[in-house]
């Protein structure tokens, strides 16, 4: 059953098979629009609840409908919080109100079904050991089991299969785009339990005082992508990276990146809206 739930993670399988993953970030809510990225061959479709206009409902809705195509759900959350790598429903609301309880028991993430969670932000290797605690299940870490609506997105197992393989299915990324980040990506890389290190080249641009003002990206700035690149592979980790454009992904996949977003949102939405007219 393991077998069946890492198959059914497709991003995973691409992953593991030592192949180049291609993803898409969906920004903006809408289930039709969740299905419509993920039918235009890519492997996993992002659900940004960070920087997009996703809220929790919304975020459930786009996982279900991107893993019923074959595809895999991935979930950025906002912070490294325990109670966002599960998020509740509304967790805006619950917040903004004082109602939201934090003991880590909220249904989100993971428990809508995602193949795997993006966390941007992190610093150091203590919060990547803490990111780990929140999203495997004991003895590895201290997630808690119960949501009954994960199972059906990765291979439709019972939930005691889901509790049992889960840990090894499903795909754990970290962001590394700040300046200590950087300064601590060899022990970031070296945590069990973190599956991919993703360069976020803007923001690690901008913490490291080479922002990113014209189509290419400063010599400093590249010698930090390689480093993370590194610290990855060097670790059995894999390496990715977002990328404006096709170009620019080809560039990185060359260079030994696995996991690629190879446009911006809003380029992917007018390609999508070229396809859909022809």
């Amino acid at each position: 059953m393991a077998a069946t739930m890492q198959a059914a993670n497709r991003l995973q399988s691409v992953l593991k098979a030592g192949k180049t993953a291609y993803g898409v970030w969906q920004m903006f809510p809408g289930a039709n629009l969740s299905r419509v990225m993920a039918r235009c061959g890519f492997d996993w479709v992002l659900v940004d609840t960070e920087h997009g206009n996703i809220d929790d409902a919304q975020m459930h809705e786009a996982v279900g409908a991107i893993a019923a195509t074959g595809v895999s759900p991935v979930v950025r959350i906002a912070a490294n919080e325990g109670w966002m790598v599960k998020r509740m429903f509304m967790v805006n609301t619950a917040f903004i109100t004082g109602e939201m309880d934090t003991d880590g028991s909220e249904i989100g993430a993971l428990d809508a079904g995602a193949h795997g969670i993006l966390v941007p932000l992190l610093e150091t290797a203590d919060d990547a050991r803490k990111l780990v605690q929140s999203a495997k299940f004991p003895p590895v870490g201290k997630r808690g089991f119960g949501a009954p609506f994960a199972m059906g997105s990765i291979g439709n197992v019972s939930p005691i299969e889901y509790l049992q393989h889960a840990n090894d299915a499903l795909i754990t990324a970290v962001q590394i785009e700040t300046k200590s980040a950087l300064d601590n990506v060899e022990e970031i890389a070296r945590v069990p339990g973190v599956d991919v290190l993703l360069v976020g080249p803007w923001d690690l641009g901008n913490n490291i005082g080479r922002p990113v003002v014209t189509t290419e990206f400063h010599p400093d700035l590249e010698i930090a992508i390689e480093r993370i690149r590194k610290a990855a592979t060097d670790n059995g980790k894999k390496a990715g990276i977002y990328c404006p454009s096709g170009e620019f992904a080809k560039k990185y996949i060359d260079q030994g990146f696995h996991m690629v977003r190879p446009a911006f949102p809003f380029c992917s939405l007018l390609q999508l809206r070229a396809v859909a007219v022809c």
